[in-house]
């Protein structure tokens, strides 16, 4: 699976952390959120936490595998 790109954080003047996806505001996190999600992203691969934070961590093939022949009658 290739590693989650385009991801990018900007901590606002309130403490408000905006998390975008290739610019667009995905998510906006507040308080103790914030903070433990800067945390985590000091800690390891920002891309791969924000796409967690967002729930961004698909990768488009899930109507494929849904459709694949193994699948049917699920």
């Amino acid at each position: 699976m290739p590693a989650p790109h385009g991801f990018d954080f900007a901590v606002r003047a309130d403490g408000t952390v905006a998390v975008s996806h290739h610019r667009a505001v995905v998510t906006l996190l507040r308080g103790e959120r914030a903070k433990r999600f800067l945390d985590e992203v000091r800690a390891g691969d920002p891309q791969e936490v924000m796409a967690r934070w967002t729930g961004n961590y698909r990768h488009g093939n899930e109507r494929t595998a849904r459709n694949h022949p193994r699948n049917a009658g699920r």
